[in-house]
């Protein structure tokens, strides 16, 4: 017993300390002082992350000009919270004032109206989605199999159908954002500009040159110094780890 309430009590004094951690770095970024406000809210998400904490750090990093940090906080923050429409118009006014205008390849209209679709929603979100149509599909069948009427045994039947469908829809959704999160393969360039190689080497041939805040994807993350990149454009290259951070 005595066990039980020291840790409730430690864990009332943790929540209640970055409670105040938050509250000052609101406070240091609502009267300007944006470098208080970064190092508060970098130290809160040390206990964690938060969509949240992560937008407010963009949104910090923006107020100093510093691209490549904003786009990648709201690209964090986005990865927990892919429904928010404010991270994503900050996102694109982040991205505005970038240097590199790539056109993304074309996709299939389906992958980009499913994707769309997945990213209504986080990753809880649609697990919770997942649990209440599994629930009332279990319902709809136990009303099905108990109920002597046969125009309800028909439209339970109907309701059950339909809830299965979105159960698994719902559980495959959760399931491929959930994946985006552990498998973080897309990162942000932070430096000001850096040569792109066609091999992981600084003699290599120099391909193109990328500018702060450009978002790549890691294709071949093998190596401990340099990494194998793709554009949205299809272009790839090889690029010092250095000059850029997962998101």
């Amino acid at each position: 017993m005595k066990k039980v309430i020291i840790l409730i009590i430690y864990l009332s004094f943790a929540f209640s300390s970055q409670g105040s951690v938050k509250v000052d770095a609101d406070s240091a970024y609502v009267r300007g002082d944006y470098a208080q406000a970064i190092s508060l809210y970098e130290e809160l998400l040390t206990e964690g992350e938060s969509a949240e904490v992560y937008y407010n750090l963009g949104n910090s990093y923006f107020k100093i000009d510093n691209m490549g940090k904003s786009i990648l906080n709201y690209e964090r923050a986005l990865l927990l919270d892919p429904g928010n429409s404010d991270i994503r118009a900050n996102l694109d006014i982040a991205k505005s004032k970038t240097q590199d205008n790539l056109v993304s390849t074309p996709s299939i209209f389906f992958v980009v109206w499913v994707n769309s679709l997945i990213n209504t929603m986080s990753v809880k979100q649609w697990a919770i989605c997942g649990i209440i149509t599994f629930a009332l599909l279990l319902l709809a069948l136990g009303i099905f199999f108990f109920t002597m009427s046969e125009k309800t045994k028909k439209f339970s039947f109907i309701c059950a159908i339909c809830l299965l469908v979105l159960s698994l829809i719902s559980n495959i959704f959760a399931y491929s954002q959930k994946r985006r999160l552990i498998n973080r393969n897309d990162a942000i360039v932070l430096t000001p500009s850096v040569t792109v190689r066609s091999t992981p080497s600084e003699s290599g041939t120099s391909l193109f040159i990328l500018h702060e805040g450009t978002k790549v994807t890691i294709k071949d993350n093998s190596m401990q110094e340099w990494k194998e990149i793709e554009l949205s454009d299809g272009k790839v290259g090889w690029i010092s780890k250095e000059d850029i951070e997962v998101i």
